[in-house]
């Protein structure tokens, strides 16, 4: 594993999530400030809009709007630089907040939920894949997933791939024009088969936990660990061909490639991921390094 230099781009976070690289600046939703920032390279901060509802996700459809998850609402809104307004309602189908999102070309929403109370420390259920279409319409694409969570589109639209934070793995599904997800398979296996009935238990039982990714121009995944304090970059089948460790008293929770060559590599950190001890404190960086290979795919 190389060495890299990993520099401080933003402190005074309350929980990062959700980072992508869009028209030349970074952008980052922060749970507990329950904003919607952009940030230059340098670091500088310029809120866009607030979420009431707690941001996570975020994704631009093919009209250049932004569509962010609202979690504790179950809500995903639309922002068309100027107002936020309700884009489609996912209740009906959240056993937990609502996360973190994908859009694929067509404008297709592809979004997970945590399936449990996980601050509460409820009973891990398996949660679902919703997807958004253009005109707003919901429909579960999958289910059965463990805490389906960060999730990629390969460069040509094809292969959806999402993390299960509390499976070991990614699963892998084709991804046809209309939106529909078909030929479910495990794509990197990164641990055995989670079988804890309580949340500690489950936790425990992690290798790897699956977070925030991002996809690169050889088809690797650079994925959040969010229990390692780490970003690691896994291969198809579950090789970790590298990994980041983050400083000492942080964890690693999302991370996205970007810059102007796509070698920036963006990573949301803080020291825990437990809403009781972030809430009240502003301990939340945004971290990078670089890496030899380019960003790819989406987001």
């Amino acid at each position: 594993m190389a060495e890299r230099a990993i520099r401080t781009v933003l402190t005074g976070g309350g929980f990062f999530e959700g980072p992508r690289w869009h028209d030349g600046t970074w952008w980052v939703s922060d749970f507990y400030r329950r904003t919607v920032s952009r940030v230059t390279a340098d670091g500088d901060e310029t809120v866009q809009f607030e979420v009431p509802g707690q941001p996570s996700g975020l994704g631009w459809l093919p009209d250049g709007s932004l569509v962010v998850v609202s979690m504790r609402t179950h809500e995903l809104l639309r922002w068309d630089g100027s107002s936020l307004t309700p884009h489609a309602d996912l209740s009906e189908h959240c056993g937990g907040h609502l996360n973190d999102l994908v859009v694929d070309d067509a404008g297709h929403v592809f979004v997970g939920d945590f399936g449990f109370d996980l601050m509460g420390g409820g009973t891990p259920t398996a949660a679902s894949i919703k997807r958004v279409d253009p005109d707003g319409t919901v429909s579960v694409a999958a289910d059965g997933l463990r805490f389906p969570n960060g999730s990629v589109i390969t460069p040509d639209g094809g292969t959806l791939l999402v993390g299960e934070s509390f499976g070991n793995r990614y699963t892998a599904f084709d991804l046809a024009p209309d939106g529909s997800l078909t030929n479910r398979r495990v794509w990197a296996s990164l641990g055995p088969e989670v079988t804890g009935r309580t949340t500690e238990e489950a936790l425990a039982q992690l290798v790897v936990a699956p977070d925030g990714c991002t996809l690169d121009a050889e088809g690797r995944v650079w994925a959040a660990d969010a229990v390692g304090g780490r970003v690691v970059r896994v291969a198809e089948g579950g090789e970790i061909l590298d990994a980041v460790a983050a400083p000492e008293g942080l964890g690693v929770f999302a991370c996205m490639l970007g810059g102007e060559d796509g070698r920036t590599l963006l990573m949301c950190a803080a020291p825990d991921f437990l809403e009781h001890n972030r809430a009240p404190a502003r301990e939340a960086v945004l971290l990078a390094t670089e890496v030899d290979v380019p960003h790819a795919g989406r987001p």
